[in-house]
Formats: C-alpha cells, sequence, structure tokens
C-alpha cells in the first residue's frame, strides 16, 4: 500500500536529517480488556388502578466479551408504590424520601451474547397518583449507581386516580398605616399524592395581594407571577405570587402555610386578595378533578380611619351618613336582626351586633377618644367582609364585637383570624 510507504519514506528521510518523530501507537488486546456489558430492556407503561399489582418482566442481555458471574439486581419505588410479597433472595429497605428498594441477588452466570429474564412486580397503594419505578443492574452485573443508562432504567406512571388541590385563605384587620399578617394555605386532600418533576402540572397556590395594600414580607417559596409563570426570585411588593414546595411534593392531607406580611394603605377600606390552587404556571392540574375548592379569599377588614363615609362588608370608619353592610358577619350570610345607631362619630368604629345588624350614622363630626351611644332599631345587611368561595366549607373564625371601640394617638389594633382546619 502506499500509505505506509509514504511513512517509511518520511521516517527514513527524517533520520537523514536528524529528526526525530513520535512512533505510532499500535493496538494491542488484552486479557484484561474482556468484560460484561449487560443491557436491560424496557418496562411496559401502565396506568394501574389503587390496588392493583404490576406484574412484568424484564430481559437483561450481555453484550460484552466477558461472561457476567452473578447479578446485582435492584428495583425502587416512589411512596404509592409497595412490593406485594417478599422474594427470596432479594433484601428490603427504605431509602430516602419514602422511596422503597429490593436488592435481589441472581446467582446466575450471563455468557457473552446470552439473556436472562427477571420479573418485576409492584402494586399500587391508595395514595398512588404520580409514581416512577427504577430498576436494573450495572454494566458489569455489580449493584448500580445513582445514574440511568441501558443497563439501569426508569419508568415514569400516572396512576388512575386524582388528587384534589385546594385553598384556604385568611382574614385579619388592622388600621392605616398599619401590618397585618395573613397566611394563605395550599393543602392537598387526596386520595393521591402529588410529586410533579415530568410535566407542567407542579402543585402552586396563586396569590394576590389584596388591592390597597402593599406585601412587605414575603415566604421565600413564594415568587412574583408575570403573565404565563414565575418572572424572579422572591421579593416584596409585587401584587401576584405564585407559591409552592421546592421539590414539587405535596402529600396527602398535608397543609402547605404561606405568610405574607401586609401594609394597609393610609386610604384603605375593607379589602380582599385571592388565592388559588393551580400549577407553577397558572393553569388548573389535570389531576384535580374538583375545582369547586380552588379559590378562597385574603380579607383586610380596615378601622379607625376617622373620616366620615361608609365601608362595604366591614366597620363603619365614623358617624356620617352611611349604612354598614353586613356587620361583621364574614359570610355575608344575614337574615335581618336589630340594628345600632351611632348619635356620635368617633375615631374607630361603631358598634356592631352579632349576626346581621346594621349601623347608621347621623353625625359627621369626629371626636378622638370618644364613644358612640347605641340604641336599638332596625337593620339592613346586604353582604359580608368575607367570601368563602372555594374553601373547605368550614367558615373561617370571626369575632363579632358589641359596642365600640375607641382608637386614640396612633394606637393600632390589628387582629388575625385564621380559618379552622378538619
Amino acid at each position: 500500500m502506499r500509505a505506509p510507504l509514504r511513512s517509511t519514506a518520511a521516517a527514513v528521510a527524517a533520520a537523514a536529517i536528524g529528526i526525530g518523530i513520535p512512533a505510532f501507537a499500535v493496538p494491542v488486546a488484552h486479557a484484561d480488556d474482556l468484560a460484561a456489558d449487560l443491557v436491560i430492556s424496557t418496562l411496559p407503561t401502565a396506568s394501574p388502578k389503587p390496588g392493583e399489582v404490576y406484574d412484568n418482566s424484564v430481559t437483561v442481555t450481555n453484550k460484552g466479551t466477558a461472561p457476567a458471574d452473578g447479578i446485582t439486581f435492584r428495583i425502587r419505588l416512589t411512596r404509592g408504590l409497595d412490593f406485594p410479597d417478599q422474594v427470596a433472595g432479594c433484601t428490603y429497605s427504605t431509602v430516602a424520601d419514602h422511596v422503597r428498594q429490593a436488592l435481589c441477588e441472581l446467582d446466575t452466570v450471563v455468557e457473552p451474547g446470552a439473556s436472562i429474564t427477571t420479573p418485576v412486580r409492584f402494586k399500587a397503594l391508595p395514595q398512588a397518583l404520580m409514581e416512577a419505578v427504577e430498576y436494573g443492574t450495572s454494566r458489569t452485573g455489580e449493584a448500580p449507581g445513582e445514574g440511568f443508562d441501558d443497563s439501569y432504567r426508569r419508568l415514569a406512571l400516572t396512576a388512575d386516580s386524582t388528587a384534589d388541590l385546594a385553598a384556604e385563605g385568611d382574614l385579619a384587620e388592622g388600621a392605616p398605616g398599619s401590618r397585618v399578617t395573613v397566611t394563605a394555605t395550599l393543602r392537598n386532600d387526596g386520595p393521591g399524592w402529588i410529586q410533579n418533576q415530568e410535566s407542567d402540572d407542579q402543585p402552586a397556590l396563586m396569590v394576590r395581594i389584596p388591592a390597597g395594600t402593599v406585601a412587605k414580607e414575603v415566604p421565600e417559596d413564594c415568587a412574583p407571577f408575570g403573565i404565563d409563570g414565575p418572572t424572579g426570585p422572591s421579593e416584596p411588593g409585587h401584587s401576584r405570587y405564585v407559591c409552592g414546595p421546592e421539590n414539587h411534593t405535596i402529600d396527602v392531607d398535608q397543609y402547605l402555610d404561606y405568610t405574607f406580611v401586609l401594609e394597609i394603605g393610609k386610604t384603605a377600606r375593607d379589602t380582599k386578595g385571592e388565592v388559588t390552587a393551580s400549577s407553577v404556571y397558572g393553569i388548573h392540574p389535570a389531576f384535580d378533578k374538583n375545582p369547586a375548592n380552588d379559590t378562597a379569599h385574603l380579607a383586610v377588614e380596615v378601622s379607625g380611619t376617622g373620616t366620615g363615609g361608609n365601608t362595604t362588608g366591614g366597620n363603619s370608619d365614623s358617624g356620617g351618613t352611611g349604612t354598614e353592610d353586613g356587620g361583621n358577619d364574614p359570610h355575608g350570610q344575614s337574615t335581618g336582626g336589630s340594628g345600632e345607631t351611632g348619635t356620635t362619630g368617633t375615631t374607630g368604629t361603631t358598634g356592631a351586633s352579632g349576626g346581621t345588624s346594621g349601623t347608621t350614622g347621623t353625625s359627621g363630626s369626629a371626636t378622638t377618644g370618644s364613644t358612640a351611644s347605641t340604641t336599638s332599631g332596625a337593620g339592613s345587611a346586604t353582604g359580608g367582609t368575607l367570601a368563602s368561595t372555594g374553601s373547605d366549607g368550614m367558615p373561617l373564625l370571626a369575632t363579632a364585637a358589641a359596642g365600640a371601640t375607641a382608637l386614640g394617638g396612633l394606637a393600632v389594633v390589628a387582629v388575625r383570624r385564621r380559618g379552622a382546619r378538619k
């Protein structure tokens, strides 16, 4: 061949003028290069119902140049799956994040080009939903590491079940300029647990800050929300946030609380924001078939403004000419009752009877530190201070105050009221 002749000629010429050239490496086969190379077939996907058993087998093929003398085969199951029974030769344990593991020793020799089959069996538990199965060995048949390749695989599956995400709101009271604390809550009513890293249905809580207030302290797990997703790291001052667990996981009956500190504006009136169970991209998750409890409210009742006028669904600011709607009933479920007439305007709030009373102010003046007298009379009630749409059906705790409250100077009253849990 010409190429070797040219190479030989070049070497001779180089030697003649005293220039050295590198020697060409010649591959040499050694016995140490012989090794097994095991490959695992893929498991068929499935959507088992809770209680069903998945029963299939995989094929282990040796594509290497040496036999595999014994194989360590490992199966790992996420928390919604379990082994239906224990098999001789396998050691069972639970590793991080509730993962169940079986480590099985296959006492066999797989020659180059040969194959064996081994079963993979698991059952879906009542909380099964978003699951994964790891299975296989290493290239040489030893215990596998933590990565995935042709010898150790992962199967993601979705059980034939659902999960019900629900939102819980909160109610707080405070004077203009003060700061109040409200907590938005995301819970999972099941029956399935949620750990979604396979699609956009990652569980989250959308939070709209009540108008007239400013978010001054924000949880680290809450990011500002733009048109269709998070826009950056957590920081105060935005009107909408999306909150969710860092690992996209929420177990059955688990509550995730996100607490915000809000500053009430100087001219604010009673106001409501909104919390919605959703995904991190603001889309209703496909696994949630019950949208009725997706939405609740963050409400702030503003008191002690000291100016004439009225508020809807809250305490009257002073003895003006307005009518207070709904008293302190958080759900606006008013059916009538006794009313109270304020004869002297105050800085603070007029008295409100529990239930369905209405309050009418007759004097437009305000005297700091004074109180309002009350007489019986007919009252009207047309609304409430907090809508419970989408909550768990349990009303937020509201305190109905009777009589009058006096606020003097820069005194601030802020009362936070949480919703009851199941």
